[in-house]
C-alpha cells in the first residue's frame, strides 16, 4: 500500500509515460526515531521559529524585516533599500542559489530533506495526523472503515487543526509585506485590505493543499530542483544509498547464523524503510530523483540491523565512488576538496565579495530616524552665513 511496484531492475529508472500515467498511492509513513528524525525534528522548529518570530521583532521603532509595498522600501535590520535600489538584492539571491548549487554537489539534496517549506510544513502536518489518527496502521485502518461518528469526529479535528495552522502560515507571510501588528489589529476590526485578504487566504490554502493532500506530488510533478539533481551530482557527491553488495540477496533469515551462510545478504525485506520514506521510494532500487536525502530509511535500517546483531550502515550517506571501493569517511572528507566544489567554492566566494563592496558603496546601512517612516535620516543642512 506504500509506495511504487517494484521495478524489472535495481537502479532502473521509470520512463516518464510510466511516472506520469502511474495511479496515484498515498503514502502512509510510518513514524521512526533516531538521529536524523531528531534533526528533522530540530531544523523544523528552528526554521519556523525564525519564520513565525520575525516579523514580531522591533527595530527601531519599525518592523525589523519588512518587504514595505506602500512605502517601496525593503527593511532589515537597519539596512533600508529603496526601489532603485532594489537590484542590490539580485546578487544575494544569486549567492543563494549558487550556495544550493554547491552544497548539493557536495552532500546531495539535504535541503530538501530539512529546510525545504514543502518538507518542513508536510512534516507539521503529518505530525498533526500521527497525534490525531494514530500511527501508520492506525491511520490505514481508519481510512478503510466506513462512514461513522469515530472516524468523522477525527477527520474533522484534524482539518481543523491543519487550517488554523494554515491561517497563521498565510497571515504570518502576509505580515512580512504589511507591518504584522496593523495587519492582525486590521483583521481583528475588519478593516483589512481585500489584497490583504486575497493573500492570506491564497498562502493559507497552497499550504494546507500542498502539505495535506499534494506532499510528495509537489516534488514528483511541480518541483524543477529534482529535475536539476542528476546535474549537479557526480561520482563523489554524498547522497543516501543503498549497499547493495551487503544486503542482497535479500530475504528473511535466522539470527543465530550470519547472513552469508545462510545464503542471504544483510537485508531481510522487512520494507521499513519503504514505509518511512515522506515521499514512498524503495531507496533498495537505487538512486531515484524523488529521494530527499532525508535519512528516514537509514534511521529505519540502523534499528532493524541492531535488532538481528548486524552492523548498522546497510544504507547510509555515502557517495557512488565510496560505496564502489568500500571507502570510510576519512577517504570520502578527502574528496570533497575536489577541483569542481574548489571552483565553485571560490565563485561562490567572488559573488559574495561582490555584493558586500556594492552594498557598502551604496551606503545602504544608513541608520533610520527612530520612529521614522523607514528612509534614512537626513543630515541637516547647515545655517547659511550671515552677510558682514
Amino acid at each position: 500500500m506504500n509506495g511504487p511496484a517494484r521495478r524489472p531492475q535495481a537502479g532502473a529508472w521509470q520512463t516518464t509515460e510510466q511516472v506520469l500515467h502511474a495511479t496515484r498511492r498515498k503514502v502512509y509513513n510510518r513514524h521512526v526515531g533516531g538521529v536524523f528524525a531528531r534533526w528533522r525534528a530540530a531544523l523544523v522548529l528552528c526554521t519556523q521559529a525564525v519564520f513565525y518570530g520575525l516579523p514580531w521583532l522591533q527595530w527601531q521603532g519599525r518592523q525589523a524585516v519588512l518587504f514595505d509595498l506602500v512605502q517601496r522600501r525593503v527593511d532589515c535590520f537597519g539596512l533600508s533599500l529603496a526601489t532603485q535600489d532594489l537590484a542590490l538584492l539580485v546578487l544575494p539571491a544569486l549567492i543563494a542559489g549558487y550556495a544550493l548549487f554547491l552544497f548539493t554537489a557536495i552532500a546531495g539534496r539535504l535541503f530538501c530533506g530539512y529546510a525545504c517549506p514543502q518538507t518542513v510544513y508536510t512534516e507539521v502536518f503529518m505530525w498533526i495526523e500521527q497525534w490525531v489518527e494514530g500511527d501508520r496502521l492506525a491511520r490505514i485502518r481508519l481510512d478503510s472503515q466506513p462512514p461513522g461518528l469515530r472516524k468523522f469526529a477525527r477527520k474533522t479535528l484534524k482539518h481543523t487543526l491543519w487550517l488554523a495552522l494554515a491561517l497563521w502560515t498565510g497571515v504570518t507571510f502576509v505580515g512580512y509585506f504589511t507591518p504584522l501588528r496593523a495587519l492582525l489589529a486590521g483583521l481583528l476590526h475588519g478593516s483589512a485590505g481585500g489584497w490583504q485578504l486575497f493573500w492570506i487566504a491564497f498562502y493559507a490554502l497552497a499550504t494546507y493543499g500542498n502539505a495535506g493532500f499534494l506532499r510528495e506530488q509537489v516534488c514528483k510533478h511541480l518541483c524543477p530542483y529534482a529535475r536539476l539533481q542528476p546535474r549537479m551530482f557526480d561520482a563523489d557527491t554524498v547522497s543516501v544509498r543503498y549497499d547493495a553488495a551487503r544486503g542482497e540477496p535479500r530475504g528473511m533469515r535466522r539470527r543465530d547464523l550470519p547472513a552469508r551462510a545462510q545464503g542471504r545478504g544483510d537485508c531481510v525485506d522487512c520494507s521499513i524503510c519503504v514505509q518511512v520514506c515522506p515521499t514512498g521510494i524503495d531507496i533498495r532500487e537505487g538512486p531515484q530523483y524523488l529521494c530527499i536525502d532525508c535519512g528516514a530509511c537509514i534511521d529505519a535500517c540502523d534499528q532493524v540491523m541492531l535488532s538481528l546483531q548486524s552492523p548498522r550502515g546497510l544504507i547510509r550517506h555515502v557517495s557512488a565512488a565510496g560505496l564502489e571501493n568500500r571507502w570510510g569517511w576519512r577517504e570520502q572528507a578527502a574528496r570533497l576538496l575536489r577541483p569542481r566544489i574548489l571552483a565553485h567554492a571560490a565563485l561562490l566566494l567572488v559573488l559574495a565579495g561582490v555584493s558586500g563592496a556594492e552594498l557598502a558603496r551604496h551606503g545602504v546601512a544608513q541608520p533610520r530616524a527612530p520612529g521614522g517612516s523607514g528612509v534614512a535620516a537626513a543630515a541637516p543642512a547647515a545655517p547659511a552665513a550671515r552677510a558682514p
